[in-house]
């Protein structure tokens, strides 16, 4: 899985929530694909929290540095 980027793992998770949502599976099938889905969500957040440190700004206020986490407007 480590071959796998953000965009990649992503819509892998999502065709792995459409297979446990939608289809008829044994136990053992549906223990298989959610542990695969655990992971992949794993890797898209890890993916997510790095993305997020790099977005963060650094400003000066009053002689020191202070870091802003980004905010999107879309957000409100």
């Amino acid at each position: 899985m480590s071959d796998l980027n953000f965009e990649k793992a992503l819509v892998r998770l999502e065709e792995v929530v459409n297979k446990l949502e939608n289809e008829e599976l044994s136990l053992d099938e549906s223990l298989k694909i959610f542990e695969e889905g655990i992971g992949l969500y794993r890797l898209c957040n890890k993916e997510l929290g790095e993305a997020e440190k790099r977005i963060s700004l650094i400003i000066q206020e009053n002689g020191e540095f202070k870091k802003i986490p980004f905010e999107c407007e879309d957000e409100e």
